[in-house]
């Protein structure tokens, strides 16, 4: 049987030279910038990072895409080529029109980079990629970082890296009302081609962990979609805060569940048997980020694919955040053809999994997984293999000279 079919790859220039066509007919002129943003799979450390715990992420080959040049007048032309829709929004209130969920992250970015003092300048963009929407790899964070950086090159002004990725995600926090932690936008902004990235949530501390060349990331898309804005993603946070509360009039100095360590479990189990399972998730994901870095540091995939496996149960027993599909894709990649291991990725609730298979076993693997999930759920997946590549990066798109 052969895998189900998936838009080509065009790669970047191709995609580039897409969006550059659509720009000259929108706005009848050549972009400026290319801005591109990668999304992102997370190796483990699910529901850690807004825990201030660990996660080890590493930025993928699918991008979030933005073609720009500046405008005359005080208004941000924004044209999305996935969506077809255009948006209008002035430079001096973005953040005011209701724009279409797409178009809120770009407001929310627009609306905290003049927070911090940039001054914003009329533009004209058009947005599209190749990363799918929905899936569990972080296409908000993309556009986010991506829209920064736009707006920082026209405007002009700097930011670091670091600082882009903290206002990405106080965007999509404050404006657009996703609690998410700082893992996503961390990454698209600081990821190293061929690397994890390991970080500490809390400290912003990181460092870059190689990837075995002998692996390959599979994403498989169960093509379930959910928003996180309206899961149940927000309710996760607020137990875990919930968690916190309890064990704090325990133990004072308790600020998040990062704080708690294995042999803190017997504290844990004072809680009521609902916050038991969130927290335990916790304490035991932290731990497993711990012991994957150790594994690929000693060169040990075995045991990276044995630790998905743990953070899989632990999602679907302890967070409750799995679904009959997610379940599905599980088992079809794990007994497809050189997988080591595969578990859930993103919030959960749909999306996608993440296998880490043996990369002379890839196309056996998608072959074996797609007609396993097809069987078992019913309708078809799809499936990305995936590269590590670097962060967010802006490059021009003609020679002219900044205006």
């Amino acid at each position: 049987m052969k895998p189900p079919p998936s838009r080509p790859r065009r790669g970047a220039a191709g995609r580039e030279g897409l969006i550059d066509q659509a720009f000259r007919e929108r706005f009848h002129q050549l972009p400026r910038y290319h801005v591109r943003a990668p999304g992102r799979v997370n190796l483990i450390g699910e529901h850690t990072d807004y825990n201030d715990g660990f996660v080890l992420p590493a930025a993928i080959d699918r991008f979030v895409v933005i073609a720009a040049a500046p405008a005359d007048d005080r208004v941000l032309h924004l044209y999305s080529l996935t969506f077809g829709e255009e948006v209008r929004l002035p430079v001096d209130h973005p953040e005011a029109p209701a724009g279409p969920p797409w178009a809120r992250y770009i407001q929310g970015v627009a609306g905290e980079l003049r927070r911090v003092g940039v001054p914003l300048r009329g533009l004209r963009a058009v947005v599209d990629g190749d990363l799918p929407i929905g899936a569990g790899l972080s296409s908000s964070a993309a556009l986010e970082v991506a829209a920064a950086l736009t707006l920082l090159e026209v405007a002009p002004a700097a930011l670091s890296r670091r600082e882009v990725a903290l206002l990405a995600q106080r965007a999509e926090v404050e404006f657009v009302g996703v609690r998410c932690g700082i893992m996503d936008q961390f990454t698209v902004a600081l990821a190293r081609p061929g690397h994890a990235l390991f970080l500490d949530c809390r400290t912003l501390v990181y460092s870059h962990v190689p990837l075995p060349e002998s692996l390959v990331l599979i994403v498989c898309d169960t093509g379930v979609r959910r928003a996180l804005g309206d899961s149940a993603y927000n309710e996760r946070r607020r137990e875990c805060e919930e968690a916190v509360r309890s064990l704090r009039l325990l133990r004072p100095e308790i600020r998040a569940l990062r704080d708690l360590g294995p042999s803190d479990l017997a504290l844990v189990d004072r809680l009521p048997e609902r916050l038991q399972r969130r927290t335990r998730h916790v304490v035991t994901e932290n731990r497993r980020v711990g012991d994957a870095v150790a594994a690929l540091r000693r060169e040990d995939p075995a045991t990276l694919g044995k630790l998905l496996a743990a953070s899989h149960a632990s999602l679907r027993d302890d967070f409750e955040v799995s679904v009959p599909e997610l379940e599905a894709m599980v088992a079809a990649a794990t007994a497809a053809p050189g997988c080591l291991g595969a578990r859930l990725v993103g919030a959960g609730f749909g999306g996608a999994v993440l296998a880490v298979v043996d990369r002379p076993a890839a196309g056996a693997f998608v072959v074996s997984a797609a007609a396993a999930y097809q069987a078992r759920a019913g309708r078809a997946g799809s499936f990305l293999l995936c590269e590590s590549v670097g962060g967010a990066e802006v490059t021009r798109a003609d020679p002219g000279e900044r205006s």
